[in-house]
């Protein structure tokens, strides 16, 4: 019985001589809150999109019913043509001027305003009402 318990207990130191030497990696711990200088989007200017600020469904002189999102930036709004379309950004870098898009779109109006100039594809620019 003594070769027996002999062989056990050197199967035993070896198995643990072989655990013993798995995961030696070296781990390093800091304490302390987090630190975000390397965060370059938490230290970017970020400039959140134009809300809207005031929605007008015109009724123009050819019997047109057009839909105007405006912005909040004064300098663009979405154009609704027809129920169910998809809306269309028109835009302008000076407030003063019409806003425009590609293909003949255009307002000239403001979000306060009872009235507006609009142009859409097949209809030229007429007077609308709110």
């Amino acid at each position: 019985m003594g070769k027996v318990m002999t062989r056990k207990a050197l199967l035993m130191l070896a198995a643990a001589a072989a655990l013993a030497g798995c995961n030696k990696e070296s781990h390093t711990i800091v304490a302390g809150p987090p630190t975000y200088d390397d965060n370059v989007a938490a230290n970017a200017n970020i400039q959140l999109p134009p809300s809207i600020i005031a929605t007008k469904t015109y009724r123009c002189a050819d019997n047109a019913v057009i839909t105007v999102n405006f912005m909040s930036d004064n300098k663009s709004a979405t154009v609704v043509a027809e129920k169910g379309a998809a809306p269309i950004q028109v835009t302008t870098a000076d407030p003063a001027k019409p806003m425009t898009a590609e293909g003949g779109y255009s307002v000239e109006g403001s979000p306060t305003s009872g009235s507006a100039k609009i142009a859409v594809p097949g209809h030229p620019a007429q007077s609308c009402t709110a």
